[in-house]
């Protein structure tokens, strides 16, 4: 992805303070960052993931302060279909036995599946723990009773302690993420992913409230012509807009300015648009029941208008 790619993302997503984003994106946290740098710590963002954990690798590099992170929130992209059919818990979020630690201390092996941003506080405090551990020695009084533990099985009650916290806040984010996805009233959704966009993009437009942009990046421009096509059939987009972003540097010299002959090959491709009410939403009998309560009002006017006629016949 080109910086002019990211750019031409933000502005047609229209990334600003206060807005309330979802973000669907496989670029190590890229897309990420730039939206929190964009927002500048007011407003949320919920960041799907593929997979055990979200990867933000990159976006670890921009440097953000603690208080930028207090409004990201992340969600799971396998729960997404149950929340949208109204079958999500938070039972679904365990999907971890608790009881399987002490089996995996008692053979003696960790747990393989962790996430990335799990595995990077887990060196953190493994090498804390060593760090603490080579100290040690060097102040153990001999014949003293508190020592004749092994360090490694206390090592290893530490990070199963430490591991259940972990999952135990993990959890709560989960939570708090799910309970912003469904009020259903994002404010623009991204998606820059390296899976095919038709079925991410249908699935999470539900999740954002009309009048608002989406914009989705791909690298090729065969699958979103198919979501371009699949938009249109579904209904509920307007401004439908499928671009590539071009880039051509120039050299400014006096009386030498002109193009570069070399240039980048493609930095991709982007389909834009804007979400208005479905007609399956207008079909809806609790959208009806809030239109029909101005009918009343409406045929007041004619009424009137009627009468008034009558008066000037007379």
């Amino acid at each position: 992805m080109r910086y002019d790619t990211l750019a031409q993302m933000l502005t047609l997503g229209n990334i600003r303070a206060g807005n309330k984003m979802i973000v669907m994106e496989t670029c190590s946290g890229l897309v990420l960052g730039a939206m929190m740098e964009r927002m500048g710590g007011f407003g949320s963002i919920i960041q799907l993931y593929p997979g055990d954990g979200p990867v933000r690798a990159a976006t670890a590099c921009f440097g953000f302060p603690k208080s930028f992170l207090s409004g990201l929130h992340e969600f799971p992209l396998n729960k997404v279909n149950s929340l949208l059919n109204g079958t999500f818990s938070a039972e679904m979020l365990s999907s971890e036995p608790k009881d399987s630690t002490p089996v995996e201390e008692s053979n003696g092996e960790l747990e393989g599946k962790q996430t990335a941003e799990q595995a990077d506080e887990d060196n953190i405090v493994d090498a804390a723990e060593n760090n603490a551990g080579e100290q040690r020695p060097m102040e153990i009084v001999p014949g003293d009773p508190e020592n004749k533990e092994p360090k490694e099985k206390r090592s290893k009650r530490d990070y199963i302690q430490e591991k259940q916290r972990r999952q135990e806040e993990q959890r709560k984010r989960h939570l708090e993420a799910a309970a912003l996805l469904g009020e259903r009233n994002a404010d623009g959704l991204i998606v820059a992913s390296r899976f095919h966009p038709t079925p991410l993009l249908l699935s999470l437009l539900d999740f954002v409230a009309p009048s608002r942009p989406f914009v989705v990046y791909c690298q090729y421009k065969e699958p979103l012509l198919e979501c371009y096509t699949k938009l249109r059939e579904r209904g509920g987009v307007i401004n439908l807009r499928l671009s590539e972003t071009w880039l051509r540097n120039y050299q400014v010299l006096p009386d030498r300015s002109h193009p570069k002959l070399l240039m980048s090959g493609g930095g991709g491709y982007l389909l834009s648009g804007f979400t208005v009410v479905s007609d399956s939403l207008r079909a809806d009998p609790s959208f009806k029941s809030c239109t029909g309560a101005l009918d009343p009002h409406k045929a007041e006017e004619p009424a009137a208008k009627k009468q008034k006629c009558m008066e000037s016949a007379s």
